[in-house]
């Protein structure tokens, strides 16, 4: 079955090994370059095939270096998604997942350097054993070129008793060398999973090193450490000719002393309008942090999460849409996403903050979550708000029967879906192709349904009100809790509503076995197409793309279910 999601997986793996197929290409086509060009044969005859070793990886660095800044350009894809009409359905979707995109660039960045610099430091070597008294030939002659007037030099080691590593660190090339590697092992350490969940607010601070890294970067082939023969030197000696008649050098009217040259740096050419684009998007952040937010409504709910109401002027969102926070009482260089929990409908627009770190502790802090007395509309801390960005969560939409799975807090974003849903269904002048939808939600901690339950609870209240209560089928399952939470459970135990979220409707303990799940949608909607949308950890992620091709027919006429994961 060649649904909808394997046309999707296919276009990102025709995406990645294109990245991967230039990248090759330009790795070997600069490889053989310096290997064959004539200008670098007396280098060659020093350094070996470590030179071309460092000079395609060096290319493969710039060109990487150039795609890493795109992927987080939120207005430039905002701007792509929004205006182009080729980013519709499946290339739309490859918008999406921009921060994946993102890091498998920055795996690039670290092999190429990783190959760079160990290249390099072999040539270091060599170019200092070819200063050794036992070095002799046409080794030894061209070690020696620039130790009199009117040479250039070739070997940037002068003699065999100089330090090479103090000798390096003396030129452009090894300091800004040596500030790039630091600054790559620092954003690459920072960036891992664990320290973006432990700290937040390290990984944010050390990431800005990347202006450090893209500066070291433009003025690194300054030093011009590797150098070749001149042009105009290639057209006075002849190298096939020459290049044994090294002992002739100084006297031979066909064979002058060879004169070298290092090569123009290239790599500020390739990040330029990168790093144009990206200063743009910062000029726009700030033009937003300008502008004026109206903070309408600070709800403190008991599970110590904080749900901010507030306007913009002329804001339009989206349902499954983020937006970036500021807030200049506890930092003034800090943006933090926030998924929007409100509707496009709704006059207002939304967030829950949940304390997962420094910032967002501080944050419920001055808003007065922590138990402190409610503070008065003018009293209240300045927000700045950037965007929004991100997909619109309205695929859903697009199939007769939708499953709408969170995990956690993955559940974010189906809060304004939820919504929307409600005002859409309500709404006589909207013919909606959408008839049912099954919400599942997995949380360990029931704590974290309090805030949820309160929407669901609304939203369960208004269908039943309407007559549509056939329209949204919900499960939430509760998969941790203690002996404590199971006797108030036994004590508490009510026939029509759920002691935990006061809901009609149940809450399951343990975690939903989706093989039964998906064979009674299956079996309930057997020639609908259904569309499959999730937000939570990866591998549940993979157990659901199994379940849609296990339960999805191979008759074109039965049941189809097509996975869309969501990325926030």
């Amino acid at each position: 079955m060649m649904g909808c999601w394997i046309w999707h997986e296919g276009l990102t793996i025709i995406l990645v090994l294109s990245w991967l197929g230039v990248n090759l290409y330009l790795f070997i086509d600069t490889f053989y370059w310096y290997e064959e060009e004539e200008s670098f044969h007396y280098t060659r005859a020093i350094l070996g095939s470590a030179l071309a070793w460092a000079r395609a990886s060096a290319l493969c660095l710039n060109f990487n270096c150039m795609l890493i800044l795109l992927p987080v350009s939120r207005n430039l894809i905002s701007l792509i998604r929004g205006t182009s009409i080729c980013c519709r359905g499946p290339w739309r979707r490859q918008l999406d997942k921009n921060l994946k995109f993102h890091k498998l660039v920055a795996y690039g960045i670290a092999v190429h350097a990783t190959i760079h610099i160990v290249a390099h430091l072999y040539n270091l070597e060599r170019y200092h054993l070819s200063q050794t008294e036992e070095a002799e030939g046409l080794l030894a002659a061209l070690s020696k070129l620039g130790n009199t007037p009117n040479e250039t030099y070739l070997n940037p080691i002068r003699t065999f008793h100089t330090n090479t590593i103090i000798e390096l660190l003396r030129t452009v090339a090894g300091i800004t060398g040596l500030v790039i590697s630091l600054a790559l092992i620092l954003i690459m350490t920072s960036s891992t999973e664990f320290i973006r969940q432990v700290s937040y607010e390290l990984f944010w601070y050390t990431h800005h090193v990347f202006i450090i890294f893209f500066i070291s970067l433009a003025i690194h082939g300054a030093g011009r450490i590797v150098r070749g023969q001149t042009p105009e030197s290639l057209l006075l000696h002849n190298v096939t000719f020459c290049r044994d008649l090294y002992a002739e050098w100084r006297t031979a009217a066909q064979c002058p002393l060879p004169q070298f040259s290092g090569k123009e740096p290239s790599a500020w050419k390739w990040v330029l309008g990168p790093v144009v684009l990206y200063a743009c998007e910062r000029i726009i952040r700030f033009w937003r942090f300008q502008q004026e937010v109206v903070i309408t409504k600070v709800v403190s709910h008991p599970s110590g999460v904080l749900e901010l109401h507030m306007k913009k002027r002329g804001f339009k969102m989206a349902p499954g849409q983020y937006i970036l926070v500021q807030c200049p009482a506890i930092s003034s260089l800090e943006w933090h996403p926030f998924t929007l929990t409100s509707a496009p409908q709704e006059d207002f627009f939304s967030v829950h903050i949940r304390e997962a770190g420094d910032w967002t502790r501080a944050l419920l802090k001055v808003f007065g979550a922590e138990g402190q007395a409610p503070k008065d509309p003018w009293s209240l801390p300045r927000l700045a708000v950037d965007g929004p960005f991100g997909a619109a969560l309205t695929d859903v939409f697009h199939y007769p029967v939708s499953m709408c799975i969170a995990a956690g807090i993955g559940v974010t974003p189906f809060a304004a879906l939820l919504k929307s849903i409600w005002y859409k269904c309500c709404d006589s002048q909207t013919q909606l192709k959408l008839s049912k939808v099954y919400f599942y939600w997995i949380c360990r901690d029931a704590r974290a349904f309090e805030w949820f339950a309160d929407l669901l609870l609304s939203l369960e209240t208004r269908m039943s009100e309407q007559g549509k209560t056939h329209f949204l089928s919900y499960h939430i399952f509760l998969t941790g809790w203690d002996e404590n939470q199971a006797v108030h459970i036994a004590l508490h135990w009510d026939e029509n509503t759920d002691v935990i979220t006061g809901l009609k409707q149940k809450t399951f303990y343990g975690r939903p076995h989706w093989n039964n799940e998906f064979k009674r949608i299956a079996y309930n909607h057997p020639s609908s197409s259904i569309g499959v949308f999730f937000c939570g950890p990866k591998a549940l992620s993979k157990t659901l793309q199994r379940m849609c091709h296990l339960y999805s027919s191979a008759d074109p006429r039965g049941v189809h279910f097509y996975y869309n994961e969501e990325s926030f």
